[in-house]
């Protein structure tokens, strides 16, 4: 114990002297006998591990703390690196002095050791600057080695793969940044760095909480279902004694994208017999991959029919299907496709545009499905006779014969039926199929009219009925006026308006829609007895004895 005290006490005051003594006892070893069991007067602050690129520099990021009582901030501080082991003395190997009385391998100290900083620049490094390395600082009285904190040196001749950061999870319409970082142990002359992405890619060194220091360039893009499998390439350039050293890097993206280029084909294609089978299928591109759902085209609107890439049925009558593939991205229908059976020729379409009102001008079309462009059939319908039929070819390489007539809609067009045939010629004469459509279109009122309930003369406080009828589409709205001495009164908005009758009076309704209105002619309720009723039968009887007098006088 008391030798053990008397080298700790050594260690502290005259390291030189006790390093010296223990180099007898000790042989270097792990870390904790590069300070011999004890205490280290110096703590460092470095990587433990440090890669280098031969012919290149390597910035040491350094700083050191002690809380020895002789160490005196205002006095002289050298800075001194020991190569392979901590021991001091006459057969150490220091290979650095910051008096500049050693420098072999032409280090430069660029901390400021007044703040403890100790950051040291080495330049074309070789194959023999590998080894561990060991700081020391001299400051008057104080002096002492970084024992427990050694730095390990490698130098490699291969320099090292840029990484390319891409988030996670990637999907179409999403702007994500990617970067290119490259590991640059010497800042002062870093690596330069291409990719495939835009050239003017701006390059930055960043100093990371280590100390050392990465180079990275960054790129911000919109993705698409185009970048799914794309691959981005990085390289980097390392400046080394006598030219440049590159590494590169590639990654390969992966886009989830809603369905894409949904299509549908049949087998067999043409004309198949009742009662045979027939397979459909559905492709499209997306990912992750899709669902694929079957339908089938009624009049009473798209029939799920089947669920899977493929349905196969027995045909028993033809028609159009299509699909939809769909995953948690989006959906994409396919085109229509027609299973067209020998025994019965495909139904035409008659296409009139929705929300139909009067005074427009739509075109109404008849189409049919025209499996021999050669020979199309013949389509005739209510409307105009000599409509012209024309024969067009698909995007998917198939043909429709169609016949179009633009019409000014009016109300007598509601409820109007547009029928189409399609007349196929065949081996021994012809195949008719056909279609029909009823035209629902809106009008503002017509034929508005009013009505009394009881008519003629009715006593003072019986109830009176007035009804309101009108023509239009959609059922419009009633709004009773009643002519009084101040002009016309609002007295109700049923189409009905009973009530007890105390006196005279015109009336008249107003029919409404979002189309427009229209006005009822005026009905008169006459009361007995009123003063306004004596008047006009004092009147008639004046009018009648007027017409007698000129008989009598001719």
């Amino acid at each position: 114990m008391k030798v053990y005290q008397t080298v700790m006490a050594a260690l502290t005051e005259h390291m030189l002297t006790v390093n010296m003594l223990l180099s007898v006892f000790f042989l270097p070893g792990d870390l904790t006998d590069y300070c011999y069991g004890g205490k280290p007067a110096l703590n460092l602050t470095t990587p433990n591990n440090m890669e280098a690129l031969t012919g290149s520099c390597l910035e040491i990021p350094c700083t050191y703390e002690t809380d020895h009582a002789t160490y005196d901030s205002s006095k002289t501080i050298y800075g001194v690196w020991l190569k392979g082991g901590a021991y001091f003395g006459a057969n150490s190997r220091v290979i650095f002095h910051s008096s500049g009385s050693i420098n072999n391998y032409s280090l430069d100290l660029i901390g400021n050791l007044k703040e403890k900083n100790c950051t040291t620049l080495f330049p074309n490094l070789t194959t023999k600057h590998i080894d561990k390395y060991f700081f020391r600082v001299e400051n008057g009285g104080y002096k002492a080695t970084a024992c427990a904190d050694p730095l390990q040196i490698t130098v490699k001749d291969s320099p090292w793969s840029p990484s390319i950061n891409v988030p996670s999870d990637l999907k179409e319409h999403q702007s994500v940044t990617v970067t290119c970082s490259a590991f640059t142990p010497c800042p002062h002359s870093p690596p330069e760095l291409t990719w495939n992405l835009q050239q003017d890619s701006l390059r930055q060194t960043e100093e990371n909480t280590d100390g050392t220091f990465t180079t990275k360039i960054q790129e911000t893009i919109t993705l698409s279902d185009t970048h799914d499998g794309y691959n981005i390439t990085c390289s980097a350039k390392y400046p080394v004694i006598g030219g440049t050293k590159t590494a590169e890097t590639e990654v390969t993206l992966s886009v989830s994208y809603a369905p894409r280029n949904t299509s549908a084909s049949i087998s067999p294609s043409g004309l198949v017999s009742a009662g045979s089978w027939v397979e459909l299928s559905c492709s499209s591109r997306a990912k992750p991959p899709p669902r694929f759902t079957w339908f089938r085209i009624s009049r009473d609107g798209d029939m799920n029919v089947s669920v899977g890439q493929i349905f196969s049925f027995n045909v028993t009558e033809g028609g159009e299907f299509h699909c939809v593939a769909t995953n948690h991205l989006g959906n994409d229908s396919s085109s229509r496709i027609c299973v067209t059976t020998e025994d019965s020729p495909r139904s035409p379409s008659i296409n009139v545009p929705s929300d139909l009102k009067e005074h427009q001008s739509v075109t109404v079309t008849c189409s049919a499905f025209t499996p021999c462009p050669h020979s199309p059939p013949e389509l005739t319908w209510t409307l105009q006779q000599d409509s012209l039929s024309q024969t067009e070819k698909n995007t998917d390489g198939t043909f429709t014969t169609k016949i179009q007539e633009t019409i000014t809609l009016s109300d007598t067009h509601d409820g109007y039926n547009i029928r189409c045939s399609a007349r196929y010629p065949v081996i021994g004469g012809n195949k008719t199929a056909e279609t029909e459509v009823t035209l629902s279109v809106s009008y503002a009122p017509r034929n508005t009219s009013a009505s009394i309930s009881p008519s003629g003369l009715v006593s003072a406080g019986s109830w009176v009925e007035l009804s309101c009828s009108s023509r239009a589409k959609p059922p419009p709205r009633f709004t009773w006026f009643w002519n009084s001495k101040d002009g016309a009164t609002n007295v109700s908005v049923e189409q009905v308006y009973s009530f007890n009758a105390t006196e005279g009076g015109e009336y008249y309704c107003v029919a409404s829609n979002d189309l427009g209105n229209q006005t009822s002619s005026v009905v008169q309720i006459n009361i007995e007895g009123s003063f306004p009723f004596l008047i006009v039968l004092l009147a008639v009887i004046v009018a009648i004895v007027l017409i007698w007098l000129l008989i009598l006088v001719w």
